[in-house]
């Protein structure tokens, strides 16, 4: 595992909600989110790349699907979400 790939799986385990958990909305939420911000550095050095940033669009729009979810079962949880990942909503 490369540094970059190690610092995401410390965090991402904050939102496992058990060993192994790599399904739970909370965690895909994280995991996007790592991805999003790894995609938003390298379209900062690459600004032509169109690809990559379609790509990144359909992150988000999975993103705020999976949100959505998380906020339709329990606000509480969708609170302290966007709060621990500091994202805006």
């Amino acid at each position: 595992m490369s540094v970059k790939t190690e610092q995401a799986a410390i965090v991402l385990k904050d939102f496992q909600l058990h060993e192994g958990d790599t399904g739970s909305a909370t965690y895909q939420v994280a995991l996007l989110t790592q991805r999003i911000l790894d995609l938003t550095e390298h379209l900062k050095a690459h600004k032509k790349d169109f690809s990559s940033r379609r790509g990144l669009l359909k992150l988000v729009s999975q993103r705020r699907k999976h949100l959505d979810y998380v906020k339709g079962k329990s606000e509480e949880n969708y609170q302290k979400l966007i709060g621990d990942l500091g994202l805006r909503r």
